[in-house]
């Protein structure tokens, strides 16, 4: 995670790539149902999920797509819009992989990015384009504050 933040840390500008890749467990899905209230059985009825013609129980879209706010949030980008394309399931377990392209950053901050992201096999499973604000200086200087204090955290509990 501190490298995205180095990286944020070090200047922001189009072109810059952000990449973070995990795995969905069932757990992770459940929890995600608890807090959304989306309990469509097709993240949890394997007979529905057959009727439906998925090889699998299958992970929440917004799931998978909030992947970006891993990135976005070590950045401390602040969003204004999230559009996403969900193109193929991401099944439970399956391991994903997000990269977040910076197209955009005009002189008041305001960025444009794409994001896709891809399953194992690397087939497309979302596209993604967002709008935000990036940090400015003020707060590039916490974040380089935060930063050194997760580093002395790490280092002391390493000890």
């Amino acid at each position: 995670m501190s490298q995205i933040r180095r990286q944020t840390i070090a200047g922001l500008t189009p072109g810059a790539v952000f990449t973070v890749t995990r795995s969905f467990s069932e757990a992770d899905v459940r929890l995600f149902a608890d807090m959304t209230l989306d309990y469509n059985p097709v993240h949890f009825d394997d007979q529905f999920v057959a009727a439906k013609g998925f090889n699998a129980r299958i992970c929440h879209g917004l799931l998978i797509g909030g992947m970006v706010t891993q990135i976005g949030g070590q950045i401390g980008w602040l969003a204004s819009g999230m559009s996403f394309r969900f193109k193929r399931p991401v099944y439970i377990g399956d391991e994903v992989t997000c990269t977040l392209t910076i197209t955009d950053i005009d002189d008041r901050g305001r960025a444009k990015a794409d994001v896709v992201i891809v399953n194992q096999h690397n087939d497309v499973v979302l596209t993604a384009h967002l709008t935000g604000i990036v940090p400015g200086k003020a707060e590039i200087r916490i974040l380089e504050k935060i930063l050194k204090n997760e580093e002395s955290d790490a280092d002391a509990s390493s000890d």
